[in-house]
C-alpha cells in the first residue's frame, strides 16, 4: 500500500516525474535513485561540463553496463546450455552481446525516443541505443544490485526478444562466410594461424588473426586451428558490421524475435 502511494507521489509531483515515468514504461519498476537514470540518457555528444571542465554523459555507466550484461549472459547461458562447451557458450555470447543486438534491443525497448542527443541524433555513431541500453543496466546496477538486474534482464529483455533456440542455429561458419563476402566485394581476405602462447603436445592452443587486404580486423583462439579461426572471423564479422555502410555486410544475421 505505501509503495503504492509513494509510486503515485513520485510520478505525479515529482520534478523527475517524466524520468520515473520513462524507467516504469521501459522495465517495469520504480528508481531508487533517478538520477543515474538521467545520467544513462545522456550521449557524450550532449554532455554537461562541470567548472572544472568535467564531462557528464552517459560513458562510465556505458563502461560498467557492458560488463554487467555480459556477466548476465554468461550465468543465462552457463544455465540453459549445460551440455555445450565453452567454445559454444562463448561464440553465442558473442552474438547476443555484440554491438548490433543491443542496439537492435535498444530500438525495440523504445531507448531512441528518450535519449538526448546534440542536433537529434544525425551523426556518424552507429550504436547510439545499444550503449543507451549499456548505461541503463550499468544504472540499474548501482541503484538495485546485481540480482535484480539480473532476474530483469533475463525475463524481461533476453527471454522477451532474443530466441536462443533460433541464434543456435543460425550460421556458424563464419570463416566461409567472410571468404565468400570478401570474393564478392574484391577484397582480399587470408588467416595468419600459429601456436598459442600455452601451446603444448598435450594441451594445444592456437591463435588466428583475419588479414583484409593485408590490415589485420579480428582475432581468436581456440584448442584447434580450425576453432581458432572462426572465432577471428567472428571477430572479424563483427567488426565489419560495425564499420561497413548499413547492410553491407548484414548476411550474418542477429535472430531478434517481434513482441
Amino acid at each position: 500500500m505505501a509503495g503504492s502511494i509513494l509510486l503515485a507521489l513520485k510520478l505525479r509531483w515529482s520534478r523527475d516525474r517524466e524520468y520515473y515515468k520513462i524507467v516504469k514504461h521501459l522495465f517495469g519498476f520504480l528508481p531508487n535513485n533517478i538520477e543515474l537514470y538521467k545520467l544513462a540518457l545522456i550521449h557524450r555528444s550532449a554532455s554537461l561540463f562541470l567548472e572544472d571542465g568535467t564531462p557528464i554523459n552517459n560513458e562510465r555507466l556505458e563502461f560498467l553496463g557492458d560488463a554487467v550484461i555480459e556477466a548476465i549472459v554468461s550465468d543465462c547461458l552457463f544455465i540453459e546450455f549445460p551440455e555445450r562447451d565453452e567454445g559454444f557458450l562463448t561464440q553465442l555470447r558473442s552474438k547476443i552481446v555484440s554491438r548490433s543486438t543491443l542496439n537492435a534491443l535498444g530500438l525495440r525497448l523504445g531507448l531512441d525516443r528518450h535519449i538526448i542527443v546534440q542536433g537529434g541524433g544525425n551523426f556518424a555513431q552507429k550504436h547510439l541505443y545499444g550503449d543507451a541500453l549499456e548505461a541503463m543496466v550499468g544504472a540499474m546496477y548501482l541503484d538495485k544490485g546485481y540480482e535484480f538486474v539480473n532476474r530483469l534482464f533475463i525475463n524481461e529483455i533476453l527471454r522477451r526478444y532474443i530466441n536462443l533456440s533460433s541464434m543456435t542455429r543460425t550460421e556458424t561458419d563464419f570463416k566461409s562466410r567472410l571468404i565468400e563476402w570478401g570474393q564478392k566485394n574484391k577484397r582480399r581476405i587470408t588467416f595468419s594461424t600459429v601456436n598459442g602462447e600455452a601451446f603444448t603436445s598435450q594441451h594445444p592452443t592456437f591463435r588466428s588473426a583475419v588479414l583484409l587486404d593485408g590490415a589485420e580486423i579480428g582475432t581468436g583462439e581456440g584448442g584447434s586451428k580450425k576453432e581458432a579461426e572462426q572465432r577471428a572471423a567472428m571477430h572479424a564479422a563483427e567488426r565489419l558490421r560495425e564499420t561497413a555502410p548499413e547492410g553491407a555486410f548484414g548476411h550474418i544475421e542477429i535472430d531478434i524475435e517481434t513482441i
